[in-house]
């Protein structure tokens, strides 16, 4: 056992090639290429997919009416590339559009990946996912580190050979995304068994800025997970991304993660063995993590950023009496929101932090990457 969740499977080494030259197992992955406004990054990203070794590997890149060059460089790839297609849509249809249109839409394969056009795989990733998926049926998903980087000089240089992985039930890493209340994955580093991915369905339009982590909780729920214990991808990281991150603040992430939870439990609950349990796991960590935001922006004299009154309204005044204790204070309480300054909530708050133990995983990244403006069109990175 690596740790306390999480099995250990044995130690893997990808399929050699034959005297021939051939590789004895190629299986198939279609990877999913959604651009806008990313022409600049879009070659290296196919390139990164393409020198892939040991897989049959189909790219489908997908240019959402960029006002720049993608869909020149997009053309000029797949001519060039037989296992390269190029589409483009003559008005923006969004991301969440132009993910379903690639994984639901068009996608056949026995494994599918949805990489932004800004992101990159590294070195032997896919050849090492599906060998752990060949190897274990039950296992619908698998993921691994994925190295944050602005400039792509300096980038690591990752060995092919054997690797390791630990594997979840299903059930098992389900429950501990509902304990830690945050998503452990970026993206780029996911392969899904495409029999899952289509059995679960495309990403919900209705949750721009989270989905990723409700769609990885839909797999969960039917399948089981492993974790490959090294680097699969490379996340770019933009400034303005950054910024636009800072500005919102945290309590615009739990909003949003909040929504990922609440989608899956109403319309997955059917499926999910103790869900009531696991949705209030869920719900507790949020309110957790939004208690201990709200105490730090008061400390910082921030009242307003505390938002309390929607804190209150979205995660239910009596699971936020259950949690709060001596360490908020009655000033605090009083400040911060009249419906909390009583008594009866000082019988125990928690001395930790907010989140999980969960250890396979790039930290704690929150809702889905930050996909721009809430309206209009909007890049993928």
């Amino acid at each position: 056992m690596t740790s306390r969740k999480g099995a250990a499977g044995p130690a893997l080494r990808l399929p050699v090639a034959s005297r021939s030259g051939k590789v004895l197992v190629m299986s198939r992955v279609d990877v999913v290429i959604p651009c806008y406004n990313y022409a600049r990054y879009l070659r290296r990203c196919v390139r990164s997919v393409l020198s892939q070794d040991g897989i049959d590997v189909r790219v489908l890149v997908i240019d959402d009416a960029s006002s720049d060059d993608s869909a020149e460089v997009g053309r000029d790839l797949a001519a060039a590339n037989t296992g390269v297609e190029f589409r483009r849509h003559e008005a923006n249809k969004g991301h969440i559009a132009t993910y379903n249109e690639g994984l639901i839409g068009w996608s056949t394969a026995e494994y599918t990946v949805l990489l932004s056009a800004d992101d990159m795989l590294a070195p032997g990733c896919l050849s090492r996912a599906v060998h752990v998926m060949d190897t274990d049926k039950s296992i619908g998903m698998v993921y691994g580190r994925a190295i944050h980087f602005e400039q792509e000089t300096g980038l690591p240089g990752i060995s092919v050979g054997e690797f390791g992985h630990t594997r979840f039930s299903g059930a098992e890493w389900l429950e501990g995304r509902c304990r830690a209340g945050h998503n452990v994955i970026t993206s780029p580093e996911v392969v899904v068994r495409g029999s899952v991915q289509r059995a679960v369905g495309g990403y919900r339009p209705e949750l721009p800025h989270a989905g990723d982590l409700e769609m990885w909780l839909r797999i969960a729920a039917v399948s089981d997970i492993a974790y490959v214990r090294g680097v699969q991808a490379f996340y770019r990281v933009h400034p303005i991304s950054m910024m636009r991150t800072v500005y919102r603040g945290s309590f615009f992430d739990l909003r949003q993660r909040k929504a990922a939870f609440d989608a899956f439990f109403q319309h997955h609950r059917g499926i999910v063995m103790d869900a009531d349990r696991l949705y209030e796991l869920a719900n507790r960590s949020l309110a957790r993590e939004a208690l201990w935001d709200a105490c730090r922006a008061y400390d910082r004299n921030e009242v307003e950023a505390t938002h309390a009154d929607e804190l209150v309204e979205r995660l239910g005044e009596s699971r936020l009496v259950v949690i709060i204790g001596d360490d908020l204070g009655t000033r605090r309480e009083r400040c911060l929101h009249p419906r909390l300054a009583c008594e009866s909530l000082r019988d125990g708050f928690p001395r930790e932090e907010a989140g999980g133990d969960h250890d396979a995983g790039v930290g704690r990244v929150g809702a889905a990457r930050d996909g721009g403006d809430d309206d209009g069109a909007v890049p993928y990175g």
